[in-house]
């Protein structure tokens, strides 16, 4: 029977306590990636409005090279490339649709692929897709990545390297050697790819991310989800203009989808220039993010410098019990165990955003406390 194997697939991952299913968010949060709160903000609910009042369409109707380009969609893309410093910038439905259509367009069969080996799930996805081989290196090991290079030099390759990293790693919560990458693509003639989906709206001038002053270069791309700090969705890829026109002729995830809402394209726009003047908020989120960090210590936890925090537990099963009691006890915290981290390194992800206070920080110090 078709359904046999679905079954038989789910029933395995029940056996391993691995089947997930979809549940409504609830509790105080610390799992989110609204880190400003700007999701549910009066604001952005006021750009909408504004938005559908001026006649913006709620759908797009058909592809970006159909008649689905809208002047919303230009109107960000202008509006993003001058806020974060790129040549040009290009809007899709998602972060993970961003980075599927870079790597799996951008890189030639000539080229070579060289990531971070904790870059994210969608990434991969894209290098899959891709015509050129990838070759992964230790975790920000700048010498690791140079030897990838220089090997594949060796063997006789010619074409362009291509550098993937984070700037901040998601489960992590550290940042990338961003100048030490950036002098070794310089050094080799690579092309570096930075992911600022954690990054942007939080760190930077005016909130434009851990690679404010290097997009603008020719051998740079870097992406930014809306759909975190931004509080909206979709992702926008900065670039180099040739290489944006590059993914609308050649990028066939961009050329065959129906493009994202104008809709949410001005919303986002809006989004960008309440961003731009947040520093009160980003000050607000370092002082909760620093008092998370001071908590945790004090539990014998190392801090991990940003607004994301991982409690590392090792055990896989001790980790998931600790996730389950701390949101029986009202907090939306989330067990991370492999494979979406690396064996023996299970763990709570804390996200600090500005939809908690330093209360909710001290009383889940205090629980957490009693069930380690």
């Amino acid at each position: 029977m078709i359904s046999r194997f679905y079954r038989n697939d789910l029933d395995s991952l029940e056996r391993v306590h691995r089947r997930r299913s979809l549940v409504l968010s609830s509790g105080r949060d610390f799992s989110s990636n609204d880190y400003l709160g700007l999701a549910g903000s009066q604001d952005l609910r006021d750009a909408a409005v504004e938005a559908l009042e001026r006649g913006v369409a709620l759908g797009s109707g058909g592809s970006r090279l159909l008649r689905g380009n809208t002047v919303e969609h230009e109107a960000l893309e202008a509006e993003a490339a001058r806020f974060f410093g790129s040549e040009s910038a290009l809007f899709v439905g998602s972060g993970f649709a961003a980075n599927s259509l870079i790597f799996s367009t951008l890189p030639q069969p000539d080229d070579l692929i060289v990531h971070d080996s904790l870059i994210h799930a969608s990434a991969h996805e894209g290098m899959k897709l891709s015509r050129a081989p990838r070759v992964s290196f230790a975790h920000n090991d700048v010498d690791a990545a140079s030897d990838a290079i220089a090997d594949w030099r060796a063997a006789g390759g010619t074409g362009t390297p291509w550098i993937a990293i984070e700037t901040l790693y998601s489960m992590d919560g550290d940042r990338a050697r961003i100048e030490e990458f950036l002098a070794l693509a310089e050094r080799t003639g690579a092309v570096l790819v930075m992911d600022e989906a954690h990054a942007a709206g939080v760190f930077g001038p005016d909130g434009r991310g851990l690679a404010a002053g290097f997009a603008g270069r020719e051998n740079v791309v870097s992406l930014v989800t809306c759909g975190k700090a931004i509080g909206c969705e979709g992702g926008l890829i900065l670039g180099p203009a040739l290489f944006r026109d590059f993914l609308v002729n050649r990028g066939r995830s961009f050329v065959f989808s129906t493009s994202p809402s104008p809709l949410m394209a001005a919303v986002v726009r809006a989004s960008l220039r309440i961003v731009e003047q947040a520093d009160e908020r980003r000050e607000r989120l370092r002082a909760l993010a620093t008092s998370a960090a001071d908590a945790f210590a004090s539990l014998g936890f190392a801090p991990s410098g940003t607004h994301i925090q991982p409690i590392v537990l090792r055990d896989e099963a001790r980790t998931m019990r600790i996730a389950g009691a701390l949101q029986d006890n009202g907090f939306d915290i989330r067990g991370i165990r492999p494979p979406t981290v690396p064996a023996g390194t299970s763990r709570l992800r804390v996200s600090i955003t500005l939809n908690s206070e330093a209360s909710d920080i001290r009383d889940l110090a205090a629980i957490l406390e009693r069930l380690l």
